[in-house]
């Protein structure tokens, strides 16, 4: 058996199942969001996930991407809810039931008192006319050709079809209801997600003796000082009111030692990078990592709104605050 061969041939056929999912979407896929949009825009109302087998534990993961971007959401068993768990449904609510062969006797039994309290019901099913599918008021099809299975039997490709388009109802209604990323920082309080998204500049930021300036007119030598005794990457060339001018960074020095003879005896303002990139100290860590990336560069000013520096970030302190 050739592992690679067949491991190619399983990830084709989910690959193509998820495309089936996706020629397939349409007005059922709009009414759903637009009824969880609804369900939820009192402020109360949530998302209900039910399903047995491998899509009770999909079931978890769609629930948890809903609640961690936004639409509130939780995961019902349906056995347990026939024993006590129906608890968590309330008449505010909305119920998203998955069962691709739309037939999972415990899943159609809730589905009875779920349809007595008044609750939609929005189906995830293979089969449009199953009673799943009979009993919804919204219907998503979740079709695919075959299971990635060689018996055409483990779920595979239909729950990983399923779990696409969870991603997918999720990231519209994370788009529609005008998520942004600090609601998202909220969400996430702890780990290395909460710590990117909730520090902000002034959280990291180099002040005092740790953050090296140098004013026009000094020497490179004064700026190498500067930055040795701020044991920093970078030095910022300011006016005497304390407003930023330019930045020279290590990089910088080590260019133009080449380049200029006797270059410790020239002013900063020879070799200094003129309006260089800069941070506000309410700007979030996050942010950093994305100008650091994109301009490929390690060393930045913070200025305030007069644009004098007061601090400084290097991407060397970043590892330490396990932001990146």
């Amino acid at each position: 058996m050739d592992y690679l061969q067949r491991a190619h041939e399983v990830l084709e056929i989910e690959t193509a199942g998820i495309q089936k999912v996706k020629a397939d979407l349409g007005e059922g896929f709009i009414q759903a969001i637009d009824a969880i949009l609804a369900t939820i825009s009192n402020g109360y109302g949530k998302v209900v996930v039910v399903g047995v087998g491998k899509n009770w534990h999909i079931g978890n993961k769609m629930a948890a991407t809903f609640t961690s971007t936004g639409t509130p959401a939780v995961a019902m068993h349906p056995i347990e809810a026939m024993h006590g768990d129906f608890g968590i449904l309330s008449e505010h609510d909305i119920v998203l039931a998955m069962s691709y062969s739309g037939a999972s006797d415990e899943l159609i039994a809730v589905l009875q008192p779920v349809k007595r309290k008044g609750v939609k019901i929005i189906a995830l099913t293979g089969e449009m006319d199953s009673p799943l599918a009979k009993h919804a008021d919204i219907i998503v099809s979740v079709k695919v050709e075959k299971e990635a299975c060689p018996f055409n039997m483990a779920p595979t490709t239909s729950t990983t079809a399923t779990l696409a388009l969870g991603d997918a109802m999720a990231m519209v209604l994370l788009e529609a209801r005008g998520f942004k990323i600090e609601d998202y920082a909220a969400r996430h309080p702890g780990g290395a997600i909460g710590r990117t998204l909730l520090l902000r500049v002034a959280d990291v930021m180099r002040t005092g003796n740790r953050c090296a300036t140098v004013q026009s007119g000094q020497l490179v030598r004064e700026a190498l000082i500067a930055m040795t005794g701020a044991k920093a990457g970078c030095v910022a060339v300011t006016d005497d009111q304390q407003k930023l001018l330019g930045i020279i960074t290590d990089g910088d020095l080590r260019r133009h030692l080449i380049e200029t003879p006797n270059l410790t005896e020239h002013t900063v303002d020879e070799i200094m990078t003129r309006s260089p990139k800069t941070l506000t100290q309410d700007m979030l860590a996050v942010e950093i990592l994305n100008i650091y990336e994109q301009s490929n560069i390690d060393d930045l000013v913070v200025v305030d709104d007069q644009q004098r520096v007061i601090g400084a970030v290097d991407i060397q302190d970043m590892p330490k605050l396990k932001i990146l």
